[in-house]
């Protein structure tokens, strides 16, 4: 399970560091997805919510990074 990064945490990674969180937790959204699919409980009902929200702060910041180093 990945830790939820807070922007400052966020800021202070490089571009690949932010790609290969990314990836992580979207394999780590998808296996919420799945459990809840099959129909069994979550054993934390926001936690989708918030690996959501924290790919989203991810993306956000790599575009701000990209864009900087134009």
């Amino acid at each position: 399970m990945m830790a939820i990064y807070k922007v400052d945490d966020i800021r202070d990674l490089s571009i690949e560091e932010i790609e290969n969180n990314i990836d992580e937790l979207k394999s780590e959204l998808s296996k919420e997805r799945s459990l809840l699919a099959t129909g069994s409980a979550p054993e934390n009902p926001g936690r989708i919510r918030e690996l959501r929200r924290t790919i989203a702060r991810l993306k956000t910041i790599k575009g701000e990074k990209e864009k900087q180093n134009e």
